[in-house]
């Protein structure tokens, strides 16, 4: 795989982790946190910040879906960040803008590589021609044993619903990603308090800051 393309504009943060590890509330904290310095700044998700995406999301989440075939699914998903990255990511980093995303690539390589066991290298392939092999400067993986992070949910969609062995392969498969590329990663304990996480993630974002 190539080193990836790094925005020269914006500055491209991505939240990842397992279900139920405080994804969206740290994309909040970290938003309201930019915009109070001055900074515009998109805060986005993954799947289904599109008009198109609305639909995949539907398909992949919704319990009634039933069985999909691994392929199909990886491929909704993958069709998802292509229209993301064209018509939501690309257009803000190109104005200079912070991009946050709640979700990205790794997902996908996490989720239907590692927890469907896809081989890994094929979904990523497809995955980073779909997305033009735009990668975040900085990906933050809250970490979390999917014992706590599903206990969160009272209800839980098509994928939550997945057994727990699937949740664990999963988990390892972000772990993974981030070990093998310290530099663009930072994994912090999801169990933390809020604040104490928050604190962690502005510490890595700030330098990334300068000169944006």
């Amino acid at each position: 795989m190539s080193a990836g393309i790094f925005s020269e504009a914006g500055l491209f943060v991505c939240f990842e982790g397992g279900d139920g590890a405080g994804k969206s509330t740290q994309s909040r904290l970290l938003h309201d946190w930019l915009v109070a310095q001055g900074r515009t700044v998109l805060l986005t998700f993954e799947p289904g910040d599109t008009e198109v995406g609305k639909e995949m999301r539907r398909i992949v989440l919704d319990p009634a879906t039933g069985h999909l075939s691994d392929r199909t699914e990886a491929l909704l998903y993958i069709a998802d960040k292509a229209e993301h990255v064209d018509h939501v990511v690309l257009p803000a980093l190109a104005r200079g803008e912070v991009v946050i995303t709640d979700r990205y690539v790794d997902s996908t390589l996490a989720y239907q590589g590692a927890g469907r066991t896809l081989d890994v290298a094929e979904v990523e392939a497809v995955a980073r021609w779909a997305t033009g092999d735009l990668r975040p400067h900085l990906t933050v993986v809250l970490d979390l044993e999917p014992e706590a992070g599903l206990g969160r949910f009272e209800e839980r969609d098509r994928i939550e619903g997945q057994s727990l062995e699937f949740h664990q392969r999963v988990r390892q498969g972000f772990l993974a990603l981030a070990a093998a590329d310290p530099d663009h990663y930072v994994v912090l304990d999801a169990r933390a308090p809020i604040d104490e996480i928050a604190g962690a993630v502005r510490e890595r974002v700030e330098p990334l800051l300068e000169g944006r």
